[in-house]
């Protein structure tokens, strides 16, 4: 083999592992995204899944009527036993209370971001969170020109 074709081999080889390099990084990057995105979903299914638990035991005629629906039911035998995040409705209340102006959705959005840094919300989901709030008479919206707004409807 001659130098010439051995250095024509290296750099074939250097340029292969460089585009092979940069393949990796890139597909690093959108597992990482998907990853957030995974999570941002599993987030939005606890919410979820913790409104239905409510439903059912407020819908259920056999649980004791002495226990509020804040208290948590006894654990079932096999049940895992760990404490459930706040919903995000109730954060978004809490969050909103502290104010007498309205709020726009992403200052709300940013300021949950930093008061929960494990909850990461999408911008839709807040909004959608809020205006499930809305629905249910727990929050009032305000438009000016093209903006919506948000407070706490007076107790």
């Amino acid at each position: 083999m001659t130098s010439q074709s051995a250095a024509t081999l290296r750099a074939r080889y250097v340029a292969q592992a460089a585009a092979d390099l940069e393949e990796n990084r890139r597909r690093q990057r959108e597992l990482a995204e998907r990853i957030t995105a995974l999570k941002q979903e599993e987030a939005l299914l606890s919410d979820i899944i913790t409104l239905a638990e409510r439903y059912e035991d407020a819908a259920d005629p056999s649980r004791p009527p002495e226990q509020s629906q804040d208290e948590p039911d006894m654990p079932k035998a096999g049940a895992k036993t760990k404490s459930r995040p706040p919903l995000l409705g109730d954060l978004l209340t809490e969050l909103l209370a502290q104010y007498e102006e309205p709020r726009l959705a992403k200052e709300l959005r940013d300021e949950l971001l930093q008061k929960h840094p494990d909850r990461n919300p999408t911008p839709q989901v807040v909004r959608n969170t809020l205006e499930s709030l809305v629905a249910k008479g727990r929050v009032q919206r305000h438009k000016q020109q093209r903006s919506v707004l948000y407070t706490v409807t007076p107790s």
